[in-house]
Order: structure tokens, then sequence, then C-alpha cells
């Protein structure tokens, strides 16, 4: 397997496929690279370098114990970026992913990032608070943390199976190998990463991240999208970014990479060769 060690001696698997001008993808909670094929594969055969990695915890990196933070996550993904000598490359980020592609290119990211896509994502911050009163209460993320610990397996076959693809709405089909997919990727993972990953995802706050991004940055949002509502992340974040480009998705779910991969496809080539 490709992998480097951190500072902190910790192991971070990645893919690196391909040649051309590089794409950085940056994963959704608790899920692993694997959630990129459907992208990875198409911007290699358009003549891209596509990597992605498994962060701190998550899929077939190292299970350790700490770190589980944003700021270890951008740091994590600095180490790649510099091992694999990447410049001029265009970061992309779902969900928790898309706080961890901010957080690296705002602090890391200076002169390497020549653009920047957040999908689904978790900034500004997702916890509700006096200065963010829009967000979800605490007690939602408690519960997170309760039904992971109580019984991780089943946790996350209801969240796939439910919210993530939309397939809890009237007339939604499932589909059954997308579920145990997702299933699966976290899985393998580990409890500790992605217990502590909750607060990473829910109570960082990314304002003063999206202040000073200054690359052409791409939104993209589902308006049905049940695990990051739209109304307190794409709309706010847009407002944040000196060059940021809003894209609402009509009905469309958290998990529109997979389940509408063609449209994302095109639309996020349309951007990078703009």
């Amino acid at each position: 397997m490709s992998t480097i060690t951190t500072k902190d001696g910790t192991e971070i698997f990645y893919k690196d496929w391909g040649t051309g001008q590089p794409i950085v993808f940056h994963h959704g909670w608790p899920l692993s690279a694997d959630d990129w094929d459907a992208q990875m594969l198409y911007f290699a055969a358009k003549g891209y370098r596509v990597v992605a990695h498994d962060r701190r915890g998550h899929g077939r990196s190292a299970q350790v114990g700490g770190g589980h933070d944003m700021d270890h996550y951008a740091a994590d993904t600095a180490a790649v970026v510099d091992h694999l000598g990447l410049r001029d490359a265009i970061h992309i980020g779902h969900s928790t992913g898309g706080g961890v592609a901010t957080r690296y290119a705002a602090r890391h990211g200076k002169g390497r990032v020549a653009k920047l896509v957040i999908i689904g994502a978790v900034p500004p911050i997702m916890v509700k608070t006096p200065a963010n009163p829009g967000g979800l209460p605490i007690e939602v993320f408690d519960g997170f943390r309760q039904q992971l610990a109580a019984n991780r397996a089943q946790f996350y076959l209801d969240i796939a199976s439910g919210p993530f693809y939309g397939f809890n709405r009237p007339g939604a089909k499932p589909l059954d190998g997308v579920i145990r997919n997702w299933w699966r990727q976290g899985m393998m993972g580990g409890a500790k990463a992605h217990y502590d990953g909750i607060k990473a995802f829910s109570e960082t706050d990314f304002t003063d991240d999206l202040k000073a991004i200054d690359v052409p940055t791409l939104v993209m949002h589902g308006d049905d999208d049940q695990i990051v509502p739209i109304a307190d992340s794409a709309l706010l974040s847009v407002k944040l970014l000196k060059h940021g480009t809003l894209k609402v998705y009509e009905k469309l779910p958290h998990g529109m990479c997979t389940t509408h991969a063609d449209l994302v496809n095109a639309d996020l080539l349309a951007f990078i060769r703009s």
C-alpha cells in the first residue's frame, strides 16, 4: 500500500493515479478515499492526476487514539501533498472533507492550491451557538455519539439506508450496493476516530478560514441535504469567500456525488476548466 508517516508517527494511506494537473479529494465522515471512486475514475480518464487519502483513523490509515481534529486533518493533508510534490492542485472536499479542504487551503495551501470545491460541506459551523443561531443543537451531535457508542454497525446502516442518500424520501429506490459500500467504508475505520470526529465536524468554526481563501471556490450543495442543511452551510459559506460561486442542486441529497455522479462530475470538470 502507498502510505506516508506524519510527524507524529501516524501512517496515512493514499491513492495516486494518473498524470497531469493534480486533483486532491477529501472524503466525508466516517468514510474513506473509496467514496470518491466515481470521481477519481472519471478525472483520471480525462487526463488529471487524482489523489485521495484516508484520514487518520479512517479506512486504511492508522487507527490512532489522538489527533482527530481539523488542525491535524489539515496537517496530514499537507504531509501527503508535500510528499507527492503537488502544486497547482484543485482540492475537492465533501461534507467533513469540505471542512478539511477549507482549513488546508487557508492554512497550508498558499501557492499550492489553484481552485477549491466544497460539496455538501460543513463550513462555516454546524452546531448552534449564540453567533450561529441557525445551527443544529448540540443534542443532535450528542445523539450521534450515543448511537455510535451503543451500536456503531447499526447506526451506520441506518444513516446509509436513510438520510445520507435520500433513500428515506417517498418514492426513492434504495441502492443496496451503495448502502453496503457506505457501511463497509465506515466499519473499516476506528470507533475512537469516528467518535472524536463528530466534535471536529460539528463544532469547528471555519469562518476565518473561508475569509482567508483567495482562490476561485465552487460551493455545491443539494437543497434536500438532510445531513448538512443548506441554509446554515453553503448559503453562508459563499458569502464569506472572496471568490465564491454557489451551485444549488434541486432535491438532491447529501450523497449526490454517488447518486448523481454524472451531473456532479460534469459540473466539476466545467469549473476546473474555466
